[in-house]
């Protein structure tokens, strides 16, 4: 009878732990399942459909799809400028940040300070960005170009001239890469010294220890840093709605402003979530391309030690 009782105490024990860890994860859950999951199902299915603001929605099936191909001119070119963008703006904010990171890593006095100055501007707004980049960029009282007349040079109209509009983009969007810095930073300080102590021994220069230690240890950092770059790129929209407005002679009307504008415009939800879908669509094959090269120049530490592993265990059983 007591055995009995203790089982009969313990399951409402065991019930609580096992519910504990669910309630902890709920509110995420519900979020997810609210602000995210609902949403996109939601948004697929009115693609499907000519869905105004006010009135009935109508089903069309393919049609905004055929229409965005086939009528729309404004879709390519926007599509278009969004690439462009992304081709100056990945590589050019994945190189910045590592040397960046880099440079925070080294034991210097002050280190800490720029680690925290470098990081600042990614935590401010992206309006507050573009306000303050607005500024900056302006051809008739901005500094950037009061410091280019400084040392004779005439700076450009960059915001108004459609020829320089859209490295003005690339220059503000690459300010805050402060995120990706303290990545790389956290990628470069778990590379053990030994290494780097080893190769110095044997007379390696500090650029061949770059790309012979550093950059392999560091490319599932570089990895991840691509693809969330990537997709940054192809869904930028605060900075262009706010710095040019898609202009100037719509140099910078970037795909996301497209999408917005089909929206909360033209009123056409319909129509914006079939673009929506075809941009979701294409960084999910950009994502899975990327992924797929991996295999070719990422460098697993753990895996090769396996790989190696494994040899020296063959080795060993034909010995």
């Amino acid at each position: 009878m007591a055995k009995s009782l203790d089982i009969k105490k313990k399951k409402p024990l065991s019930a609580k732990k096992s519910i504990t860890p669910l309630l902890f994860i709920s509110p995420w859950v519900i979020g997810f399942l609210a602000f995210t999951l609902i949403p996109l199902i939601f948004s697929l299915v009115m693609s499907f459909f000519n869905w105004p603001v006010i009135g009935k929605p109508q089903f069309v099936g393919l049609g905004n799809y055929i229409q965005m191909f086939t009528k729309d001119p404004q879709f390519g070119k926007s599509l278009l400028i969004t690439v462009k963008f992304a081709a100056l703006f990945v590589p050019l904010n994945i190189i910045v940040s590592l040397i960046l990171a880099i440079l925070i890593s080294q034991p210097v006095k002050g280190s800490g300070f720029f680690r925290t100055i470098f990081y600042l501007p990614s935590v401010v707004s992206g309006v507050a960005v573009s306000i303050i980049w607005g500024w900056i960029l302006n051809s008739e009282y901005g500094i950037l170009n009061y410091v280019l007349s400084l040392v004779g040079i005439e700076g450009p109209r960059w915001l108004s001239n459609p020829n320089w509009a859209m490295m003005a983009m690339v220059i503000a969007s690459v300010w805050g890469l402060g995120t990706m810095m303290l990545i790389f930073y956290t990628g470069l300080k778990n590379i053990p010294v030994e290494l780097y102590e080893a190769a110095a021994i044997d007379g390696a220069t500090p650029l061949v220890r770059f790309f012979k230690i550093t950059l392999p240890l560091l490319s599932p950092t570089i990895l991840f840093n691509l693809i969330t770059s990537t997709i940054g790129a192809l869904q930028q929209l605060t900075l262009a709605l706010l710095l040019t407005n898609g202009g100037p002679s719509k140099a910078t009307y970037f795909y996301g402003m497209y999408v917005y504008n089909n929206a909360f415009k033209h009123f056409k939800l319909g129509y914006a979530s079939a673009n929506a879908w075809f941009m979701f669509i294409i960084i999910l094959g950009l994502t899975a391309l990327i992924f797929k090269s991996s295999s070719m120049w990422v460098f697993y530490e753990n895996e090769v030690a396996g790989k190696k592993a494994k040899k020296g265990g063959k080795i060993n059983e034909a010995i």
